[in-house]
């Protein structure tokens, strides 16, 4: 199939010249082409710029092309969530009205709440039965024009219940439409079982679940939650450098609550991305800079938990590429809306409205390693494109907690049109 997607008031087209996660300044540069085109070709994009310049250097894909009228509307690249936890069974909204009466999040877990909940549900789900249900939240991200998203397992924490996860992740990546990156996570928590002797548990995570991940290929990326109470730094470590001697790159959840010297840990290893970082400290910050590890930023995490927020701002001035992500899950952040987040990443931790396109684009596409095949509009780039119901870029934070997303192109496909899903994989 070729596409024309004509005439739009602006076409966000996020190019540049730097191969890497945007830094600094470079958040901000948007590299917008006023009433643009983008014309695309089987699943990729062929070139972006005016109708009459497109129609000049490639005069018969235009004259075959199926138009698409974006007259009045904004274009832009799909939008990518770098941090889920998509595949999990039960729900929590009893902590909800737990925390509202005051307990905190770290309470809740250690009275076996929080992960250990969700832990014991997804235990007892079925494998259908959680496939059936992330099928049908990946139907609500991709309304809201997300095309790609990353999902971690960690609520089984023991082979079985990882393994289902990971292969229903796995299902999902073949069946929906939408990309699913995979991330192992058995470092979540210490199971309720090794709560004397944890150690001992990340002895099996290092010594049988990681090699088996790997050599099934189950996931591209092995994550822990380095926190105080959950996973010491030096357990954090032996963790990630198992999982890199496997092939696993690694990622880390990092100074959520506490300052736990997780930011430092996730440079010194060469995380591809540290996420929370709500308490990341000066240090940390600063070699995250240097290593270029970016940082997955979680405001709707701190907005549900009424907690503050990750020095978004400081870490942008300072140099360290931001993403911006949903971390969708079922205690802490129960949103699929990215847009909404981008919403409180400007509100809450001072980012820029360019910022926040730059942070769920091309550097969320960093950050699972995505960055030379989506996150922009150019030629060569998969054909993931959104048309948005807004006159320019400033009215999708603007007009806040809306979902502005009219038409999602997956891999140069309609798949939702009016904001309604016409095609599935």
């Amino acid at each position: 199939m070729t596409l024309l997607i004509s005439n739009a008031n602006q076409v966000i087209t996020l190019n540049s010249n730097n191969q890497n996660a945007r830094t600094g300044k470079e958040m901000s540069e948007l590299n917008i082409i006023e009433n643009g085109s983008v014309l695309i070709e089987e699943n990729r994009i062929v070139a972006v710029g005016s109708k009459e310049e497109l129609q000049n250097q490639f005069s018969e894909l235009v004259a075959q092309a199926e138009v698409i009228d974006a007259t009045g509307k904004v274009v832009m690249p799909g939008l990518v969530d770098a941090h889920t936890h998509l595949v999990f069974g039960g729900t929590r909204e009893n902590e909800f009205q737990m925390r509202l009466n005051g307990a905190t999040y770290m309470e809740i877990m250690n009275a076996g709440g929080g992960i250990h909940a969700t832990t014991k549900k997804t235990r007892e789900a079925s494998f259908d039965h959680l496939y059936e249900k992330s099928y049908e939240h990946l139907n609500d991200f991709l309304k809201y024009g997300i095309t790609t998203v990353e999902a971690k397992s960690g609520y089984g924490l023991d082979w079985e219940t990882e393994e289902k996860q990971l292969l229903v992740a796995k299902k999902l990546q073949e069946n929906h439409v939408i990309d699913v990156v995979s991330t192992f996570m058995g470092a979540h928590a210490i199971p309720a079982e090794y709560k004397e002797n944890p150690d001992a548990y990340v002895d099996l995570v290092i010594n049988e679940m990681i090699p088996k991940v790997a050599e099934r290929k189950l996931a591209e990326f092995n994550d822990v939650f380095c926190e105080k109470g959950v996973f010491t730094p030096e357990q954090s470590r032996k963790i990630l450098l198992a999982g890199k001697e496997h092939g696993l790159t690694p990622k880390i959840h990092a100074d959520e609550i506490e300052p736990y010297e997780g930011a430092e840990l996730a440079a010194e290893v060469g995380a591809i991305s540290a996420e929370h970082l709500l308490v990341a400290s000066d240090q940390g910050i600063g070699d995250m800079a240097r290593s270029g590890t970016v940082a997955v930023l979680l405001p709707g995490t701190a907005f549900f938990l009424k907690a503050a927020s990750a020095r978004g701002r400081l870490m942008v001035d300072e140099g360290v590429p931001v993403a911006i992500s949903t971390d969708f899950n079922p205690g802490s952040s129960p949103t699929i809306s990215l847009p909404f987040i981008m919403n409180l990443a400007c509100m809450n931790m001072g980012m820029t409205m360019e910022e926040v396109l730059t942070a769920t684009t091309i550097n969320a596409a960093y950050a699972i390693n995505r960055g030379h095949e989506i996150g922009t509009l150019e030629a060569g780039k998969k054909a993931d494109v959104l048309i948005l119901n807004v006159a320019n870029y400033q009215q999708m934070q603007y007009f806040y907690g809306m979902n502005h997303t009219q038409t999602v192109i997956k891999n140069g496909v309609v798949v939702v049109d009016g904001g309604v899903i016409t095609d599935r994989k």
